[in-house]
């Protein structure tokens, strides 16, 4: 039996093969990637892409913040092309490799077909050894050293027998195993320097990579916002639980983004110390003298001064201040998010009771109404139809006359072609254009809501502590239908909603539910709703509200938790209906139901903590799109798309019932659903969902939900799950200072 033996590569063709593949599996998905490509724009996009002076100098800036962008793809485009040209060579170097022993046949090398005689043999070698001999002058060692070894092959007896059975004249040589790489790395004199490879790879570029990803990592959340500015704005909100817009605002201004010892990009510059108290004389209630830490620090004062200046359009020096605006504007909407989620927690914090105070749904709902202000350049109070192209606060005189008075911008929209060219006479043909382009772009969002009760008997009817399941249905079209003769094209819209889903607003019989569709699209969907007067606080206690957002795909995959907190009250409710014959079977049912669901309402907080907590990293990990339309910001210093958040409050008692979803795909449809937990003492309760912009103002709709909530059937006293014990009597009775549902009762009496 023949040996075994390891060896390196001598002639370097397996080195060669193994170059070749994973120069191959580098090159082809590098190329795919990084190529540089020309986007060629949509013609029909770029003729509705807006004209006015300020989007030209946002575009001019945008192309201007990449000065390098050529220069980047040309040195790409060189290594990529490089790369191909180094495994087109590779490949024709592979190809010209020859192994002598591969496929070893005698009678091809000596040019004679098989069987051939031994005259013949011996003719054909004396022929071709005098022109391969080494000492003739047309000689090649390499080829004579086969073409003798092959007529050894056939002349004599012993070789023969070896070739005919292991396929080699030699006999059977040692198993080889080649290894892929040459032989010159184990040599003695290079081991110093393979070695000094070895340490720089492994022991100093390896481990720096990977501890400066990690260091990054850590200090950032999930939203790239830093560790120290989340903590931040958990402090800031826990300790102001009612937050005022502005005060939003200046924790937004001392976030550790626009602090350089945080944020290598922040630049300091001596013409601070005289450019930046200019500004805040110029600015009001910018409130600078609060000692609060840090909103006493400078960079907090400057970043505060900047956004003022932002909101209030004020023009900045163009190489100093206004830089440091246009960074610190583009950093905020990623803040703002992580804000409305800080805010979220401590509510969820507050319901678990681990903190004392709620925070107001007015304080999340201000922290929401910062994103459309900055992305826009514009104060709340400012009439929304400042957004448009070439309208100033001169042109309101316009606006306003004895019939119409035109307020938002689904007005300006709806009214008729020549009307509305006479109230923008002041604009020429082409500025008109440009507005045009920009109104018909604009959002028009259809608003629906479906309210239900999955896994119930009866899911139109909410009994006390049901798990309540919203779906909302969102339909964006542009304001451009809204063009023209808009009674018709109104019609029809309504029209089409009512029979595309079902209302919010459920009766018990079918007429009811038509009824209340009706009524539910009367007015446009952009008409603000009737304000109520702020309840009182109420002295009753409900349920803690347990908030979760899903999506309409996983619902069918978790509803079963909650179907299992349920299966025992429909059991019992079955056995009550039950006959007398089948008592026998029921109360084997009831014993089997007590030995497999033996929990109490702290275990049911637990599943619902888990459930919660699984919801959430399922869309951690999956990701959510983050393309939908073009936002108009000329102001704004990036490209931005338009995002949503969609929620359920109670607006009496100031609270929030479900996790804002941010809707970041709104292209044409979405359908999103939002749960919660129905108060556990029977009445009627109005509750709203609310869609909020965070790229417009004056886009927010909101839809009143009555919610009947009705009596649960009765459970079994000697039911195992559903007993009341003393202590949970005496945990409603203490907290009846609590409320976060208010009926339509209680604010009657009061």
């Amino acid at each position: 039996m023949g040996g075994q033996k390891f060896e390196y590569d001598e002639s370097g063709s397996t080195f060669f093969y193994f170059v070749l593949s994973f120069l191959a599996l580098i090159l082809v998905p590098a190329t795919f990637y990084y190529w540089p490509r020309k986007r060629k724009e949509d013609p029909t996009k770029q003729a509705e892409r807006c004209q006015c002076p300020n989007c030209k100098e946002k575009q001019l800036i945008l192309e201007q913040s990449q000065p390098y962008k050529k220069v980047k793809n040309f040195f790409i485009m060189l290594a990529i092309i490089s790369g191909w040209v180094l495994l087109g060579f590779l490949a024709m170097k592979v190809s010209q490799f020859d192994y002598e022993m591969s496929n070893f046949d005698p009678y091809e090398i000596l040019g004679l077909p098989p069987g051939a005689t031994q005259a013949e043999i011996k003719k054909s070698y004396r022929k071709q050894s005098l022109i391969l001999h080494p000492d003739k002058e047309t000689g090649d060692e390499k080829a004579f050293m086969k073409l003798t070894k092959a007529y050894q092959a056939l002349t004599d007896e012993e070789a023969k027998k070896n070739w005919e059975k292991y396929g080699n004249p030699d006999g059977p040589g040692a198993m080889s195993f080649g290894i892929a790489l040459p032989s010159w790395i184990v040599e003695k004199e290079n081991s110093v320097w393979v070695l000094g490879l070895y340490a720089l790879v492994f022991m100093v570029a390896l481990p720096t990579a990977v501890g400066t990803w990690w260091y990054r990592s850590i200090r950032f959340s999930g939203e790239q916002v830093l560790l120290d500015t989340t903590q931040m704005y958990f402090y800031f909100c826990h300790k102001t639980p009612s937050m005022p817009l502005k005060r939003a605002l200046m924790i937004l201004a001392a976030s550790c983004e626009f602090d350089k010892r945080h944020n290598s990009e922040i630049i300091e510059r001596i013409t601070d110390n005289e450019e930046v108290p200019s500004l805040l004389r110029d600015l009001k209630n910018l409130g600078e003298k609060n000692k609060e830490q840090p909103l006493c620090r400078p960079y907090s004062i400057k970043a505060r001064a900047l956004l003022h200046a932002h909101l209030s359009r004020i023009p900045l020096p163009k190489d100093t201040l206004e830089v440091d605006r246009r960074y610190v504007v583009s950093r905020c909407p990623d803040l703002i998010v992580e804000m409305v989620n800080c805010v979220n927690q401590l509510i969820a914090l507050a319901y678990a009771r681990r903190i004392p105070r709620l925070p107001t749904i007015e304080t999340i709902e201000n922290c929401m109404k910062m994103s459309p202000m900055i992305v826009q350049g514009l104060w709340e109070n400012k009439s929304p139809l400042l957004q448009l192209p070439y309208i100033t606060e001169e042109h309101f005189k316009y606006f306003t006359n004895r019939k119409k008075h035109i307020k938002s911008l689904l007005q300006l929209a709806q009214l008729p072609s020549d009307e509305r060219r006479q109230l923008l006479r002041f604009l020429n043909d082409s500025q008109y254009e440009d507005l045009m382009k920009v109104l018909g772009n604009m959002p028009y969002i259809h608003f629906q809501v479906n309210t239900e009760v999955i896994d119930d008997e009866n899911p139109t009817v909410v009994t006390a502590g049901a798990i309540v399941t919203v779906t909302v249905f969102l339909r964006r079209t542009d304001m451009k239908e809204l063009f023209g003769d808009t009674t018709i094209k109104e019609k029809n819209i309504k029209d089409e909603e009512d029979g595309g889903g079902e209302n919010a607003e459920k009766g018990e019989n079918g007429e009811n539910d038509k009824t209340e569709k009706k009524d539910t699209f009367k007015r446009p969907v952009w008409m603000k709703q009737k304000k109520h007067a702020p309840a009182k606080k109420n002295k009753k206690t409900v349920a803690r509200v347990k908030t979760v957002v899903v999506e309409k795909t996983e619902v069918k995959k978790d509803v079963k938790e909650v179907k299992e907190v349920k299966e025992p009250k429909k059991k019992a409710d079955d056995g009550e209906d039950s006959d007398e014959g089948d008592s026998d079977e029921s109360g084997s049912n009831s014993d089997s139901d007590e030995s497999r669901d033996k929990s109490s309402a702290d275990d049911d907080d637990d599943q619902w903590d888990k459930f919660q907590k699984r919801i959430q990293k399922r869309e951690r990990l999956e990701g959510r799109s983050k393309s939908s339309h073009p936002v108009h910001c000329p102001y704004f210093p990036l490209e931005k798309q338009e995002f949503w958040w969609c929620y359920i409050c109670d607006r009496k008692s100031h609270t929030l019932l479900t996790a804002p979803a941010h809707v970041t795909a709104l292209a044409d449809n979405h359908e999103l659903q939002l749960r919660f937990t129905a108060p556990r003492w029977p009445g009627l309760y109005t509750l709203a969902c609310c869609l909020r912009s965070d790229s417009y103002i004056g886009m927010d709709q909101q839809q009143d939900m009555k919610l009947d909530v009705k009596e649960a059937a009765a459970v079994p006293s000697d039911h195992p799950q559903w007993d009341l014990s003393d202590t949970d009597d005496e945990h409603r009775d203490e907290g009846g200072n609590e409320s976060e549902f208010t009926t339509d009762d209680e604010v009657d009496d009061d």
